[in-house]
């Protein structure tokens, strides 16, 4: 009984993200444009560098949870 509610809570406790690393970079490649170079995941953001076709890199910070854009 107690190992099934342990599993339970570990169940619980782990984020379900509703975004994938891929999900993450085609938001960021949609919202400027640019060529994606690289995505790493940071707590619960996606931290995805973007190089701009006017030879700008930019840093987005994309929700994992939310697909927002900060």
């Amino acid at each position: 009984m107690m190992r099934a509610a342990l599993l339970t809570l570990l169940l619980v406790a782990v984020p379900a993200w509703a975004i994938s690393r891929d999900d993450a970079a085609r938001i960021a490649q949609e919202r400027t444009g640019g060529k994606v170079l690289a995505v790493e995941q940071q707590g619960t953001l996606f931290r995805v560098k973007v190089l701009k076709s006017n030879g700008e890199v930019v840093i987005l910070k994309i929700d994992a949870g939310s697909g927002e854009v900060h």
